[in-house]
């Protein structure tokens, strides 16, 4: 009898490969560590094959493990074409939406509320990361939709905005600018320090941070100054300083996939109107 490999095993498993971890991936398919690690001794016992090598924490793929990822890889992405092909006009799954943290406090409360009320039976998988991570995931097909920021002339952009610098003026008056930045890659980030240095400013880091509300916090404290679009303080002051460079302009992007059911079409028709609106 031939064996049968499992989709859910199979998503797993390339989760895991893909995130590094069996933390980010229980995270990614909605299962803990402990239940994961399960479905991977299972997988292996199907195929009588090792999958992965064990060096403490860290994960490596045995060859049969290099070979079986191809093979789950083409299973899963023809499984989900099967699915929407033969639930069009349905809710098959989660429509999967991921959004740089700008966009989270806006469209959390105001797009994903929106399409929960029109769709109640529909489903919803949420992710705030940077845009060049969430674009790996759309490559993947992990994500439906992508919101996140690019250059003004990309393709995909559905608005531009201006970036502008927000803190302290007094922190302008210094022989070194303290910056308050995230962590790289950071489109943000990269146009402050470029605008400083093309113009002969000192600066230095002095705060870095992956979260947002965090780098709030440091600009609201007087720890830095940093530039954002006016999503970052809604209608709170911009920093203006003769000292202090242009900056350029920003676009607000919205991708998808190639195949989406019924429900991601609708939330990528609302995300697109919201974005538009901001």
């Amino acid at each position: 009898m031939p064996v049968n490999l499992p989709t859910n095993l199979l998503r797993s498993f390339v989760a895991i490969v893909d995130t590094g971890s069996m933390l980010n991936a229980s995270e990614q398919v909605f299962v803990t560590q402990s239940a994961l690690s399960l479905q991977i001794k299972r997988l292996e016992e199907l195929v009588q094959q090792a999958l992965f090598l064990r060096e403490g924490r860290r994960l490596s793929l045995t060859t049969a493990g290099d070979v079986l990822l191809d093979y789950a890889r083409r299973v899963l992405s023809l499984h989900d074409e099967a699915v929407a092909a033969v639930s069009a006009g349905r809710f098959a799954g989660p429509a999967r939406i991921g959004m740089v943290q700008d966009f989270a406090d806006t469209l959390l409360t105001g797009l994903l509320s929106r399409f929960a009320e029109l769709h109640p039976d529909a489903q919803i998988y949420a992710r705030v990361a940077g845009t060049a991570e969430l674009q790996t995931l759309l490559e993947r097909r992990d994500l439906d939709i992508l919101l996140g920021f690019a250059a003004p002339n990309d393709p995909h952009a559905v608005t531009v905005a201006p970036m502008s610098w927000y803190g302290d003026p007094a922190l302008v008056d210094r022989d070194v600018i303290p910056l308050a930045v995230l962590e790289e890659p950071c489109r943000f980030r990269e146009a402050a320090i470029r605008s400083l240095e093309d113009s002969g400013l000192n600066w230095r880091i002095a705060v870095e941070t992956p979260n947002l509300g965090t780098l709030k916090a440091a600009v609201g404290a007087g720890l830095g100054i940093t530039c954002r679009t006016h999503l970052f303080l809604g209608e709170g002051p911009v920093l203006e300083h003769e000292r202090l460079p242009e900056l350029p302009r920003v676009a607000a992007i919205l991708r998808s996939g190639d195949t989406l059911d019924r429900a991601a079409q609708r939330l990528t028709e609302l995300a697109r109107e919201t974005v538009q609106a901001l």
